[in-house]
């Protein structure tokens, strides 16, 4: 798999991305993540890699009326929803078609940038990181977001597409969590010309729903999503079922809450 293709899906898996993993697994570390910038009124806020922008919304509550909030993302299914979802009070929204390789922004345009896990799967990391430089002002914030491993359920899952569907399902459903260690990313940073780098992990419990569904509409959502539906429906039901299973032990009635970390980095221009 190509790393521009990591994280390609169709208009149709886009819709379900925006209602499971967006809503479920994403949003979630929604505000924290525009914490860590301290977005303010009346400031230019990039949200790179935004999906179908529950980071962007966000940011655009915060930023106020006065302020403006651009979502770049590569995949257009994903730029298609975000353009469809009802407008949240404060600042205007912009979303753009792009890539973090060459961001469709002018040089010094904007006071923030955010990426809430999307910078692992940018194929060149370094020029990524020049471009998000390039287009913040002097001073400018960045506040970027990684998982910190593998993770729970992120681990349930990968192991029961290798036994039900394929170890290369299973591999292309995990790069998500093919992520840059803590000490990997503050060179990063450090060598695109950011100043202040600092990194620090962040917990929080993640609940979800009863996982014999939620796991099959969540993998509908994402690059597997059409050899899932090249499998039977007993190997579907399989899956759901295994990862039920793994986690039974974070059973609280209304399905799982289980603890999940990522690392948060943040930086100036």
């Amino acid at each position: 798999m190509k790393p521009r293709e990591q994280f390609n899906v169709t208009l149709e898996a886009a819709h379900l991305y925006e209602r499971v993993a967006a809503r479920h697994l994403l949003g979630p570390w929604a505000a924290s993540l525009v914490d860590a910038a301290g977005v303010a009124e009346g400031e230019r806020v990039l949200d790179l890699a935004c999906g179908t922008g529950v980071v962007a919304r966000l940011a655009a509550q915060r930023a106020g009326p006065r302020g403006h909030v651009i979502g770049v993302d590569l995949n257009a299914g994903m730029i298609a929803v975000a353009r469809s979802l009802p407008v949240p009070e404060g600042a205007p929204l912009e979303w753009l078609e792009g890539s973090a390789l060459a961001i469709p922004l002018a040089d010094s345009s904007v006071g923030v940038v955010l990426c809430q896990q999307g910078f692992q799967f940018f194929p060149d990391k370094p020029l990524a990181l020049r471009e998000m430089r390039r287009v913040l002002d002097r001073g400018g914030r960045l506040a970027l977001s990684v998982w910190s491993g593998i993770g729970i359920y992120n681990r349930a899952v990968g192991e029961a597409l290798a036994r039900f569907a394929g170890e290369a399902t299973a591999a292309r459903f995990c790069a998500s969590r093919n992520v840059p260690a803590r000490q990997v990313l503050e060179h990063l940073a450090g060598a695109a010309g950011f100043a202040k780098v600092s990194v620090r992990l962040s917990r929080m419990s993640i609940h979800l729903p009863a996982l014999g569904r939620f796991v099959l509409e969540h993998l509908a959502g994402t690059p597997v999503a059409a050899s899932l539906a090249a499998i039977d429906d007993e190997a579907r039901g399989n899956i759901g079922a295994s990862v039920a299973q793994a986690l039974r032990r974070f059973d609280d009635g209304d399905g799982v809450t289980y603890p999940e970390e990522t690392h948060v980095l943040t930086a100036r221009a």
